[in-house]
């Protein structure tokens, strides 16, 4: 937060970049960001954000995505992923990668109002947050690690943990029983657990669920 004042932002979001199979998903270390904007944006945004073609790595010029003008800039954006930002209070963002060990890291700063962060001051602040992460390994491992659940079977295996039955889960998400059993058991298997409360105390353990 001191950061994000030093700057002049609104906003900040700490993010972590990990990969299943095809896919990258964002994970938020932490933030400040009104957790309804973080739903409606969803996490596929944040991570083209975060790792997209105008993100400052250390030592290079940071360059804003604006988001009156972000349907033109690279398809990073699309008008209506723009247009939501816009009304959210992220009219201008800042992306810049963080060297901390072999983490894929990325913080985002934000504003209401285009031109209201001070861009010189960013280099200062993506040094910074460089020195203070790389003194949190533990915390930065855990955020970061690897998640080779789906999103269905993410969501199986919390409403499992939650003291929901197979039914209820199947209610929950519009789906047979025997597709929500199916994901468990493909969460069950990459987990190489033995049963449901193995995959399950793994999956709390490594902070996926």
């Amino acid at each position: 937060m001191e950061l994000t004042a030093e700057v002049g932002a609104d906003s900040y979001m700490l993010v972590a970049i990990v990969h299943d199979q095809d896919r990258s998903d964002a994970r938020i270390i932490s933030s400040n960001w009104i957790f309804d904007a973080i739903e409606l944006i969803g996490k596929r945004l944040i991570a083209n954000l975060a790792q997209g073609t105008l993100t400052a790595a250390p030592g290079v010029r940071p360059r804003p995505l604006v988001a009156a003008h972000a349907p033109a800039a690279n398809g990073l954006v699309d008008g209506e992923e723009a247009r939501l930002l816009d009304v959210l209070g992220h009219s201008e963002i800042y992306s810049l990668r963080l060297h901390v060990g072999r983490q894929r890291l990325f913080v985002l700063f934000s504003a209401a109002e285009v031109g209201q962060i001070d861009e010189p001051t960013l280099v200062k602040a993506q040094m910074k947050c460089c020195y203070a992460l790389s003194r949190i390994p533990q915390l930065i491992a855990a955020a970061a690690m690897q998640d080779p659940l789906s999103d269905r079977e993410r969501e199986c295996l919390f409403w499992v943990s939650e003291g929901k039955t197979t039914d209820e889960v199947a209610v929950i998400l519009g789906v047979s029983s025997n597709t929500v059993n199916s994901y468990i058991t493909h969460a069950i298997q990459k987990f190489a657990a033995s049963n449901r409360a193995m995959a399950i105390a793994t999956a709390i353990r490594s902070g996926i669920i």
